[in-house]
């Protein structure tokens, strides 16, 4: 769990509803059902209209990761590498098949494989970078659904201020409808711009933070497997893989 993020969105919510009550407004004066369907309903048609049915569903799955981040086992992954090496080097790359199947990961299982197959390093490398950067390609274009969000939604929650602002000028000779237009307006905008920068634009560069350690977490595997594919020492392919972990 992931406890940044938790702090930060309860910190953030009740800073500003704290500052409305000391300024004597009352809470239920933000709770405006009709703002929230326009702004919310209003961004949700907007990024399906620009984005793919795929990697719309793709990017919300991946709204956990924000307060359940993927497994940041680094420090595994250089021991996994450097017992291989050792391995290999007194065994030859043969006896590495047999943990093929017991990695839980395609990507890995398939590096492996290409090395007990008797890959070039080179090949080996551009193999798998190039299927570790349309990977991560996917992942960043699902996560910009949420920066693309807070692109739209304060822009809806202007245009639900000026819908708020046509009905109070439908109903200029009704006085007690006024009230209800003028609340609309003003909270719509609360709720796009707060939702922007509260809410979708902090998740996308949330994700997109854990996308790059994951990518960062696959460049070590495959200089991990370059390395022992090039017969190098296991503390050489040791000290530069932990130059990746950050």
């Amino acid at each position: 769990m992931d406890s940044s993020s938790i702090i930060g969105i309860v910190l953030a919510l009740g800073a500003i509803l704290a500052g409305q009550m000391l300024e004597g407004g009352h809470l239920s004066s933000l709770l405006q059902p009709a703002a929230f369907m326009i702004v919310v309903g209003g961004t949700t048609g907007a990024v399906l209209l620009q984005s793919p049915l795929r990697v719309f569903l793709d990017g919300v799955k991946m709204l956990k990761w924000v307060f359940v981040p993927p497994r940041a086992d680094h420090a595994q992954i250089v021991a996994l590498l450097v017992g291989w090496s050792t391995v290999a080097r007194r065994d030859g790359l043969l006896v590495l098949e047999r943990h093929i199947n017991s990695l839980g990961e395609p990507f890995m299982r398939r590096g492996l494989q290409m090395l007990v197959d008797g890959a070039e390093p080179e090949f080996l490398r551009e193999s798998l970078e190039i299927e570790t950067d349309a990977w991560a390609a996917r992942l960043r274009q699902s996560a910009r659904i949420w920066e693309s969000a807070g692109g739209y939604s304060p822009t809806i929650g202007i245009l639900g201020a000026v819908l708020g602002l046509i009905h109070v000028m439908e109903n200029l000779t009704d006085p007690t409808k006024l009230g209800a237009g003028i609340a609309v307006a003003f909270v719509a905008t609360i709720y796009g711009v707060g939702l922007a920068n509260l809410v979708f634009l902090p998740i996308s560069k949330k994700l997109m933070a854990h996308i790059s350690s994951r990518a960062a977490r696959r460049e070590m595997f495959i200089d991990g497997l370059t390395g022992i594919a090039s017969g190098d020492n296991p503390r050489i392919i040791e000290s530069r893989m932990q130059g990746r972990i950050h």
